[in-house]
C-alpha cells in the first residue's frame, strides 16, 4: 500500500520525526471524498463506518507505516524562524504517489505551545475549499475525510474538535530548504534537492544542471499558481515559506477566503495587521519567497558561491516577466480575450480599477460581463458611468480582432458561477457545529461543477448581504 522508495525515511532523521498521533475518545466520519478514495483505492475503508474513523482520527495505523511529522524552517511575515515542523500534523502514508497527512491529530517533536489539535470548523473549511479549488482547475491538496473527535477544544470559545486528511503530491516547502540551508548541512541539501526532483519533478533527474532546472520548473509551478489564485479573487492569507509547496500546490488553508466586492487591497487574515499578504501583494510576495529558494540553491548551482548567485539573480529576474505573461493569459481570458499580451494590460487594469471603483463583486461582474457580450445590452449590473463606456468601448474594439463565439467560450471556461463564498463557508461550519451537515454537503455538491448552471441553487452565486460583510479569518487548525 506504502510507496517506500518515496518515503521521506529515506532523506535520514534530520527531516523527520516519528510520532503517534493522540487517539481521541468516539471519532466519527462526518464528510469523506468518495471519488478520491476510489482513485487511492481505499474506499474500502469507508464502507465501515467505525474503520474509517479509527484510522482517519489517527487512532489506528494505516498499514504498516510509522507516522511521521516533517521538519522545515520558514519566514513568517518576513521573519526567519529556523525550526517550525509539523506540529499538529501526521504523515500516515504514502499512496499512488501522494502523502496522506492527518491535520489536528496532536502534538510532535516541533510542536511549540499549542495542543496540536483543531476545531472542527476549520477542518470543514479546508474540506470544502481545498475540493473546490480542485474542481475550479487550480493545483492543490485535496481533502479525503472530515472527523469529528468527540472531544472539545479550547479556542476562542470551547469548539468541537476535527481532524482532517490531507492528500498532497508532496509536503516539501521552501521552508524545507531554508531548514536544511540555514544548518549548512550542504550533504543534506544534495539528498533533499534529489529526493524533491524524484519526488515532483522526475524528467528532471539525469539532466546536467538539473538544479538549476529544478528551480525553474518549481519556481514557474509556483507563480502559475498564484496567477489562477489572482484569476479568482483568492487569498491566501499566510504565504510564509513554510506553507510554500515545491509541488506548484495550494498548500494550507487556514485565513484563506475569496474576494466578494473587489478591492486590490482586500485582506481576510485576522493576523496580517500590515497587509503583507494582502490581494495585490501576492505575486511579489511569491517571487520574494522563491528568492529564500534560491538563497538556499547557491551551493548546488555552481561551485563559486559569486558566479551561482548571479545565475540565479538572472532566474529571478527571467521569473517576474514570466509571472506577468501568466498574469495577462488569466486575467485575459477572463475579459474573453485568447493570448493577451502587454498591449492589453491597460485594459484589463481599467477593468480592474472600474470594479475598484463601485465595489462590485468579483465573480459577479465576469459573469455580467460575458452576459453582456452574449446580449450586446446594457446591463443593470453596472454603473454606467463614464469610466464603463471608455471600457467598454475599447473591450469592445479588442474583441472584434477574434471571434466573438471564442471569447464568450473562454469567458465561460474562465469565470465561475460558483465559488467557495465565505458566507456559505461560515453557513455550513455553524450548521455542522449544531450537527447538522446539510448545508455543507449540499455546498459541496454544487462546488463540484462551479462552471455550469444549477437550477434551484441561485442562493450559491449570490454574495452576502449587508450583515455578512466585514469578513475575517482565523488560522485554524
Amino acid at each position: 500500500m506504502n510507496d517506500s522508495d518515496a518515503s521521506y525515511r529515506r532523506l535520514g532523521a534530520h527531516f523527520f520525526s516519528e510520532n503517534t498521533p493522540t487517539k481521541c475518545l468516539k471519532p466519527e466520519v462526518l464528510l469523506y471524498n468518495q471519488d478520491l478514495a476510489e482513485d487511492l483505492g481505499l474506499a474500502n475503508l469507508f464502507s465501515d463506518k467505525d474503520q474509517g474513523s479509527q484510522i482517519f482520527s489517527g487512532n489506528k495505523p494505516l498499514g504498516d507505516f510509522a507516522p511521521l511529522s516533517l521538519a522545515y524552517a520558514g519566514h513568517q511575515f518576513g521573519h526567519f524562524v529556523p525550526l517550525l515542523g509539523d506540529g499538529r500534523a501526521h504523515l500516515i502514508a504514502q499512496i499512488k504517489g501522494f502523502d496522506l497527512q492527518l491535520k489536528g491529530s496532536g502534538r510532535s517533536q516541533f510542536s511549540r505551545r499549542g495542543d496540536g489539535k483543531s476545531a472542527l470548523g476549520p477542518v470543514i473549511r479546508e474540506f470544502i475549499i481545498s475540493e473546490a479549488m480542485h474542481k475550479l482547475g487550480v493545483p492543490t491538496t485535496r481533502s479525503l475525510a472530515a472527523v469529528a473527535t468527540g472531544e472539545t477544544v479550547q479556542r476562542e470559545e470551547i469548539r468541537a474538535g476535527g481532524v482532517l486528511t490531507r492528500v498532497a503530491k508532496s509536503h516539501l516547502r521552501i521552508g524545507t530548504f531554508e531548514y536544511i540551508s540555514s544548518r549548512g548541512l550542504k550533504d543534506e541539501l544534495k539528498k533533499l534537492a534529489d529526493f524533491t526532483i524524484k519526488k515532483c519533478y522526475p524528467h528532471l533527474q539525469g539532466q546536467e544542471e538539473k538544479y538549476l532546472e529544478f528551480f525553474k520548473e518549481a519556481s514557474q509551478s509556483y507563480l502559475k499558481l498564484i496567477a489562477r489564485w489572482m484569476g479568482l479573487g483568492f487569498i491566501h492569507g499566510v504565504m510564509n515559506t513554510d506553507n510554500s509547496s515545491l509541488s506548484g500546490e495550494t498548500l494550507d488553508y487556514g485565513p484563506c477566503a475569496f474576494m466578494d466586492d473587489f478591492s486590490s487591497q482586500r485582506v481576510f487574515s485576522s493576523i496580517d495587521q500590515h497587509g503583507r499578504y494582502r490581494y495585490s501583494q501576492q505575486p511579489s510576495i511569491g517571487l520574494w519567497n522563491l528568492t529564500s529558494l534560491a538563497h538556499c540553491l547557491i551551493p548546488l548551482i555552481h561551485e563559486d558561491d559569486q558566479t551561482a548567485v548571479k545565475i540565479l539573480q538572472s532566474e529571478l529576474e527571467t521569473l517576474a516577466s514570466f509571472y506577468e505573461t501568466e498574469s495577462m493569459k488569466v486575467m485575459g481570458a477572463k475579459l474573453g480575450i485568447e493570448s493577451a499580451g502587454t498591449e492589453d494590460k491597460k485594459l484589463i487594469q481599467q477593468w480592474f480599477d472600474y470594479l475598484e471603483k463601485h465595489h462590485l463583486d468579483f465573480t459577479l461582474s465576469h459573469l455580467a460581463l460575458k452576459d453582456l457580450l452574449d446580449s450586446q445590452k446594457a446591463h443593470s449590473f453596472f454603473v454606467d458611468d463614464e469610466d464603463f463606456q471608455t471600457f467598454r468601448n475599447e473591450w469592445t474594439q479588442r474583441l472584434k480582432l477574434q471571434e466573438t463565439n471564442r471569447s464568450v467560450e473562454l469567458m465561460n471556461r474562465s469565470n465561475p458561477i460558483y465559488i467557495p463564498r465565505n458566507h456559505l463557508i461560515e453557513r455550513a461550519i455553524q450548521n455542522t457545529y449544531q450537527g447538522d451537515l446539510r448545508f455543507a454537503r449540499e455546498l459541496i455538491e454544487v462546488l463540484k461543477h462551479p462552471f455550469t448552471e444549477q437550477e434551484g441553487r441561485e442562493e450559491f452565486r449570490q454574495g452576502p448581504g449587508p450583515l455578512q460583510q466585514g469578513y475575517r479569518t482565523f488560522c485554524g487548525t
